[in-house]
């Protein structure tokens, strides 16, 4: 059944952010409905290539197993009476429209929770419910005017994203965190409560060292590629024939790599033996590294160094990486079952429990491929 078996989520949120976090619930257990529009249900069903090979956009397979799919059309009543007699059956409402959307149809918190008291309800936005409200909450747009551009790429005039919708599993995981807490507290107090998200509090949240650099410091950082603001050497480096990626975090390590690549007296060098003596100097290490990894291939690198402890290993592409992980026997891919198909293939969840492991129970559904049977449940229901 899984640790959250038995728990109701009614999703009506879409494309990533809401829908990761509703999938994480699944995956524990939760029977997650996924309330959808009529003209053609959730936005990412429609965002490709790639497309699997019966159409379907690998995007929206991503984040939406383990749900079955409910058609409604809020802008008519019926349907809104529909989705308050879900939300009752309830425990945890996700959505995330506009602010004042959900108000509009008459299903926001304040009036949800009078009917519902117990209700947790997560409304996820990309700026809050205050001045930014009305802007729409991209995660190219987030990454963006929120800094993350600013501090990655190779140089302050080549800003660049994350090569993921990196805010918005951010907010995801945010998110499903909140989501058990209120259920936690709900325990002790019989209450639900409201949780707000927005994607640019998560971003500057995330930002981690990044942001403090601002708020404790007052200095701004900036883009330095594959380099590391405060550790040396952190970064790729290359060998004889493709980068290796060398994460350094420590004075012992370093004198590993330098007995590693037989240069003992960088350690001893003043410029080199400390920490912050490396990020002073990192561009003379790196010329000095190099030469010395330009003897061999990365691939002659990374046992060598492994073998004393030394973190490193090439540049993967996805495919290298999922096949390192299934030599690591991490098992990174799933099947999920499909009534009447062949199993679709999934990548993991990574929570491992000892005693109540996640499920893989359905595969993401075809749109509004449950509402009959949703429908019939909702209507025997009384109330």
């Amino acid at each position: 059944m899984g640790p959250l078996g038995g728990l109701v989520v009614a999703d009506f949120s879409r494309v990533l952010a809401g829908p990761y976090l509703t999938m994480l619930l699944g995956d524990l257990g939760a029977d997650v409905i996924k309330v959808e529009r009529p003209d053609g249900g959730d936005d990412a069903r429609h965002w490709g290539p790639p497309w699997d090979a019966e159409g379907r956009s690998t995007y929206f397979l991503s984040v939406n197993r383990n749900k079955r799919s409910l058609v409604l059309d809020l802008g008519e009543e019926a349907d809104r009476t529909v989705a308050r007699r879900l939300v009752a059956r309830a425990d945890v409402v996700v959505e995330n429209f506009r602010p004042g959307t959900m108000e509009r149809l008459g299903l926001g918190y304040e009036q949800l929770s009078r009917l519902h008291p117990r209700i947790v309800y997560c409304s996820i936005s990309g700026f809050g419910a205050g001045e930014g409200r009305s802007l729409p909450g991209y995660d190219l747009l987030v990454q963006a005017v929120g800094g993350l551009m600013s501090v990655t790429g190779p140089a302050p005039d080549s800003p660049t994203k994350a090569g993921v919708a990196l805010v918005d599993v951010l907010t995801g995981l945010h998110g499903a965190v909140a989501v058990l807490a209120a259920l936690r507290e709900r325990d002790r107090s019989g209450r639900g409560q409201l949780i707000s998200l927005n994607l640019l509090s998560t971003l500057l949240s995330s930002l981690v060292n990044q942001a403090s650099s601002v708020v404790m410091a007052g200095v701004v950082p900036e883009p330095m590629g594959n380099r590391h603001p405060s550790v040396a050497p952190y970064e790729l480096l290359e060998t004889m024939d493709r980068p290796l990626a060398l994460a350094v975090g420590n004075d012992r390590q370093f004198r590993a790599l330098c007995a590693a690549l037989e240069r003992e007296d960088l350690a001893a060098d003043p410029r080199f033996a400390t920490n912050p003596a490396r990020v002073s100097n990192r561009d003379q290490l790196r010329r000095e590294l190099e030469t010395a990894l330009g003897r061999r291939p990365a691939a002659e690198w990374v046992p060598v160094l492994s073998e004393r402890g030394i973190p490193c290993g090439p540049v993967n592409n996805v495919q290298e990486a999922l096949a390192l992980a299934e030599g690591y026997g991490l098992g990174p891919v799933v099947q999920l079952p499909r009534a009447g198909s062949a199993p679709d293939r999934a990548v993991a969840d990574p929570i491992v429990l000892s005693r109540t492991p996640v499920t893989y129970r359905r595969a993401a559904p075809g749109l509004g491929e449950h509402s009959e049977e949703l429908r019939d449940w909702l209507s025997s229901l009384p109330g």
